[in-house]
């Protein structure tokens, strides 16, 4: 043992997240279920490097992200941190443009850093899960809608059902700023929409006048948002009826002013179409709808933009979020790149289920069955045929473990019941030369005395059963 004096404190750094054994398991049951969902709609899987080549990850330019990134001090190279998913994907395209075929379909599951102020539920490292979808030249638009139906079909999956998914179109909001005379600030106006729902009405006037814009037009554009967003309340409108109310405000802003509608018009289009096939896709209409307030402050967006709430907890904010962007890969090739993504947060995802108690307790076992030998000769047959048992359900798929430390049966069972495994396989002499095995059932208490073959049907029917449980449960 090290000297008192040569002890260092074991701590974290603020920002980092360290998961005991059965929440790391949980957070790896969540981490799968997404890996599942993108593999089954057919995309790729990407591992891209976390430190890349700081010019690489800053060629759009430094600002705010120049500030949060983790640059490591190297004498010979300028390297940094990755901060997000998306730059990677980017530089791979861009690199790998010959070897690809398009649309190009990938799935990234990953760390990224921030050098950020931690704050509950943010952290400075943490994983991001994105799927995107990257055209050559062009991307249909079909594809924007096809993005929902995968974050439906992750949700379900994972036993959240109480979300939904808010679309809206950014040339249809930057088209609007146009309408009302303010096209030269449609970024910036932008980023005070997307603060509405924090920050308010009152605020949002306020700073909407900062940027310019009158009393009328800050007026018309709240009325505009609120058609549909979640300000006072949830919008009466059906999708259809929003998509109504948008062409009667462009056919009445040419009326009356004469202005040019035609981005927002377009924008419009795409909107109806999105829209309208998303249910081909299997989504229920309950679960998706526009809400003209959902801007997404990044300014590389160009068209469908996405944020998925869960309806009970909206303080949250968007557990999922992403849109369409018109040049991936611009600073990397002199090609037009358009895509369309999303991006899970998972490590805050997981952090906000753990925290409202919605992870279910029965799913962070490591194992399906504990295997304890009865013998104190641990080069004896009681021995090898339980290690033999052991192997058996490791072969059959089954999570298997077996107990190797000389403690009474009673400190044994509580080693399992600690864990939560759900069977424990005990295995005496009589089962040895029976070649049997004494399995107990801990929910229900039931032990039975049945062959190997036995055993391992029982587990995987139970398994089964478990399988189709969710790993959530927010009621």
């Amino acid at each position: 043992m090290a000297d008192k004096a040569q002890i260092v404190k074991p701590r974290t750094l603020s920002g980092f997240m360290e998961l005991l054994p059965s929440e790391q398991i949980v957070f790896n049951k969540i981490k799968s279920v997404l890996t599942k969902v993108y593999e089954l709609h057919g995309f790729y899987p990407l591992d891209t490097p976390v430190i890349e080549a700081s010019e690489v990850l800053l060629a759009k330019g430094g600002g705010e992200t120049e500030k949060q990134i983790f640059n490591i001090d190297s004498s010979d190279h300028d390297m940094s941190m990755r901060f997000d998913l998306t730059v990677p994907l980017a530089k791979y395209v861009a690199k790998n443009y010959s070897s690809l075929s398009f649309p190009f379909r990938r799935y990234q599951i990953g760390k990224v850093y921030r050098g950020e102020r931690p704050q509950r539920g943010r952290f400075r490292e943490f994983y991001q899960s994105d799927i995107d979808i990257i055209g050559d030249t062009a991307l249909g638009i079909l594809n924007d809608a096809e993005i929902p139906s995968i974050i439906y079909q992750i949700f379900k999956e994972l036993g959240i059902d109480d979300f939904t998914i808010r679309i809206n179109n950014r040339k249809v909001l930057g088209g609007f700023f146009a309408l009302i005379g303010y096209e030269d600030k449609i970024e910036d106006i932008l980023r005070v929409v997307d603060k509405v729902e924090k920050i308010g009405k009152e605020a949002e006037m306020e700073e909407l006048a900062k940027l310019g814009l009158t009393a009328k037009a800050s007026e018309k554009l709240w009325n505009f948002i609120s058609l549909t967003a979640n300000i006072e309340g949830q919008s009466m409108l059906s999708n259809a009826e929003v998509i109504s109310k948008l062409r009667e405000i462009a056919e009445s802003e040419k009326t009356s002013s004469g202005a040019d509608a035609s981005a927002f018009e377009e924008g419009i289009k795409e909107l109806e179409i999105v829209i309208n096939a998303i249910s081909s896709f299997g989504v229920p209409e309950g679960y998706y709808k526009i809400d003209l307030s959902i801007a997404r402050g990044l300014d590389y967006y160009t068209g469908t933009v996405y944020e998925t709430m869960l309806k009970k907890h909206p303080e949250i904010g968007s557990i999922c979020s992403g849109g369409r962007y018109e040049n991936l890969a611009g600073y990397y090739i002199n090609r037009k790149l358009p895509g369309v993504g999303i991006s899970i947060g998972l490590t805050r995802l997981f952090y906000i289920l753990s925290e409202k108690k919605y992870v279910k307790s029965d799913v962070t076992a490591p194992a399906s069955v504990l295997v304890i030998p009865m013998t104190d000769d641990f080069a004896g047959k009681t021995m090898k045929y339980a290690e033999s048992l052991n192997a058996y359900f490791i072969n059959e798929g089954i999570a298997s473990q077996i107990y190797l430390e000389e403690k009474k049966f009673k400190a044994k069972m509580n080693y399992a019941s600690s864990l939560k495994i759900p069977y424990v396989a005990i295995i005496g002499d009589d089962e040895e030369m029976e070649g049997t095995v004494a399995l107990k059932n801990f929910e229900t208490g039931e032990q039975v005395n049945v062959s190997k073959e036995q055993a391992a049907n029982i587990v995987k029917k139970a398994l089964d059963i478990k399988e189709s449980d969710k790993i959530v449960n927010m009621q």
